[in-house]
């Protein structure tokens, strides 16, 4: 059985409000190409706070709003949407990624629980991981520096039956830095490399997702069970990366195999 994914790759937003305006087109033009899933870089909604952006404080009321209005293009589009966001716990501001089923109803949170170090100081981490569901596709999600680090992110969804895990990041050039044209070119860094590990060892499908951005040293693609590269979009062009995995070759036999030492 093969189901239909689509990763949006798109360009940074230039505000808030447009980060919403672009989600809910990419809903719509998923849905329209009859994509059971789709997922948005890290906290594309209001956008990743990188150093130097100029960005808004959080708002739990926006969000809030926002969430609502994407979660009616879902519905619309009768298409599970994996948000990159940011949500208060409490007092606590958290990078999250919330899941909305094609009926338009949250189905949960993943939270990042492996936060990158520059990120300390802003965010906190969260404390457990989920499994989720689209029609016959288990699938789970890691954020952006814990899929490329910790492989264990990967392995807890995999060994839980999950055929793909997503991996909403974000990463732009670096003043300098190699601009590559291939997907996990030798030159470039080792965040690529990593991508098809993290499906290789589980073997499961691993689909990771970053904005559009000229000269970024990545970009988003879908990996195979066997660590094979399946599609990738061209580096810095913006659209959906329309996917067909096919389940049954996401058997997780690696990741079972896994035994305490």
């Amino acid at each position: 059985m093969s189901v239909r994914i689509a990763l949006a790759n798109l360009p940074y937003p230039s505000s808030r409000e447009e980060s919403v305006i672009l989600a809910q087109k990419a809903i719509a033009d998923a849905g329209a190409q009859n994509a059971a899933v789709i997922c948005f870089p890290e906290c594309y909604v209001p956008g990743y706070r990188w150093p130097g952006k100029d960005l808004l404080p959080p708002d739990a009321d926006f969000l809030h709003r926002a969430w609502l209005d994407i979660a009616k293009a879902a519905e619309g589009a009768r298409t599970t949407a994996i948000l990159g966001t940011e949500r208060f716990v409490g007092a606590e501001i958290r990078l999250t990624a919330l899941v909305i089923n094609s009926e338009g109803a949250y189905a949960g949170f993943q939270d990042k629980i492996q936060l990158d170090p520059s990120e300390d100081n802003f965010y906190h981490p969260g404390s457990e991981r989920h499994l989720f569901h689209a029609g016959p596709l288990n699938f789970g999600v890691v954020i952006c520096h814990e899929g490329f680090r910790y492989p264990e992110t990967v392995r807890w969804a995999a060994r839980r039956g999950a055929h793909i895990v997503f991996h909403p990041h974000y990463a732009e050039a670096e003043p300098g830095g190699y601009r590559p044209n291939t997907f996990a070119d030798p030159a470039n860094t080792f965040h690529e490399k990593a991508a098809l590990c993290r499906a290789a060892e589980n073997t499961c499908y691993f689909a990771t997702v970053n904005c559009a951005r000229e000269g970024s040293p990545t970009t988003s693609a879908v990996i195979r069970p066997d660590g094979t590269a399946q599609s990738w979009q061209p580096y810095g062009q913006p659209g959906l990366l329309i996917a067909d995995i096919d389940l049954e070759a996401a058997t997780g036999l690696l990741s079972n195999r896994l035994r305490p030492t």
